[in-house]
């Protein structure tokens, strides 16, 4: 009788894994490390670019409503393109798409720069200037309704599907870290060194990038048919409307960032309420990723297994409540406290939203169901951002945040009682259910 190391054909019995790589497999893939790298390379110079970008607009124009014209020259593009960019995606190899996102987005980040100088600045008129920074804003938008069905599909290709719920948990960790040290070191760069060269970091740290993106091996085209580009897309969102958990999750998180965020109106806290300099500007803009990011490292030794769908509602109305508070404040710590409350409970929603989308997606669809995640959810952000400076403008900043945050949790109630699907989403069954159907 051969030892228990040994399978029966001789083959070697890796040893069952124990502490920390036992609850946490993913890490163990070397793609997915070269994976994270990237995640967190892009969202850290992104964060750090949307922050350098929003406070160079306020203080160059000094006016509310371009703090949200900026959200909107975002959003109308990711939103506009999301309705194809899913089906170019799925009908594309997956790092040959991020790798033509990445480069779009080094090339903005010149632009960016070219235009910060202060030769080039001094040459132009406020007005010119603006509209500028709107136009590569724009731009990046497009790019993002791609990055964001290309990132979500190159993970889903990467990993076994019984580590999705461990990965997303790292990759959402790396997306909050990026997110915190991303405002941070704009708020520092800022103060020590100006925003032209700041803006010149983004650049040189995307152009790095390039080199973890190439690690990854190709992926191969699961979609092979072709069909037409309405149908293709017609599909993505028939899909999510028949998934109802799925849909009533993207439609909760949607409306929390919508009405909920309060990220686009911090220049204004900082210079007007709250009366700090750059470097607290930079706290205050990275406070929700610095919670977010505690969470995460909670969550890596204890994994949302058990009612994910109710912990979905309790913590998305602690974000909303924790806005509230926050819109009253007028002291920097409790207002960097609840920023960063805010960032813990809209971790555990990331999560679990971002486990229920991968779980429930068919691997030929990613990229279109992810695109319609975009349209629902992450254009949201800059859509809020609009939202966000345009309330303010009409009923001044404190009121803006703490009606919005009153309305997302009026939407927690709400949904609460017409998703049951979603209360009572298990991880465990809808794991079952696919792999009884495989």
């Amino acid at each position: 009788m051969l030892p228990p190391q040994y399978m029966d054909n001789n083959t070697p019995l890796s040893p069952t894994p124990k502490g920390f790589f036992a609850k946490n497999p993913s890490l163990k893939i070397k793609e997915f490390q070269k994976y994270l790298m990237l995640r967190l390379g892009i969202i850290f110079a992104l964060n750090m670019q949307s922050t350098l970008i929003y406070y160079w607009v306020f203080h160059i124009t000094n006016n509310k409503l371009s703090l949200g014209l900026v959200g909107l020259a975002e959003v109308i593009p990711a939103i506009v393109f999301s309705f194809f960019s899913g089906h170019v995606v799925d009908h594309n190899e997956k790092r040959k798409m991020v790798f033509y996102c990445l480069a779009g987005y080094i090339v903005l980040s010149a632009a960016l720069f070219g235009i910060a100088l202060p030769s080039v600045e001094k040459g132009m008129s406020v007005t010119v200037l603006v509209n500028l920074i709107y136009v590569f804003v724009f731009l990046g938008g497009m790019l993002r309704s791609f990055y964001s069905p290309s990132m979500f599909a190159l993970f889903g290709m990467i990993l076994p599907r019984e580590h999705y719920a461990n990965a997303t948990s790292w990759s959402s960790m790396a997306w909050h870290l990026g997110a915190v040290l991303g405002p941070l070191a704009a708020g520092f760069g800022i103060a020590a060194f100006g925003i032209p060269t700041s803006l010149l970091s983004v650049f040189v740290l995307l152009f790095l990038l390039l080199f973890p993106l190439f690690s990854i091996a190709v992926k191969p085209i699961l979609k092979k048919v072709k069909e037409p580009v309405l149908q293709s897309v017609t599909e993505g969102l028939r899909f999510v409307w028949k998934t109802p958990a799925l849909l009533s999750a993207l439609s909760l998180d949607m409306f929390s960032v919508l009405f909920g965020g309060a990220v686009a109106l911090l220049p204004v806290y900082q210079k007007e309420i709250l009366h700090v300099n750059e470097m607290g500007f930079g706290l205050l803009r990275s406070a929700p990723g610095i919670g977010a990011l505690v969470t995460m490292g909670l969550l890596a030794f204890l994994p949302l297994r058990t009612n994910p769908g109710r912990k979905l509602f309790f913590c998305v109305g602690g974000f909303a409540i924790s806005i509230i508070i926050f819109g009253i404040s007028k002291n920097f710590y409790l207002s960097f406290f609840m920023l960063l409350f805010s960032g813990m409970f809209d971790a555990v929603s990331v999560v679990i939203r971002g486990t229920i989308l991968q779980l429930v997606t068919p691997d030929e669809m990613r990229g279109r169901v992810s695109a319609v995640n975009t349209m629902f959810v992450s254009s949201s952000n800059e859509l809020g951002d609009f939202e966000s400076g345009l309330m303010a403008h009409w009923l001044g900043t404190v009121r803006a945040v703490v009606t919005g945050g009153c309305i997302t949790l009026g939407v927690v109630i709400y949904t609460y009682f017409r998703a049951p699907q979603l209360r009572d989403f298990s991880f465990e069954d809808t794991e079952k259910r696919i792999m009884n159907n495989e």
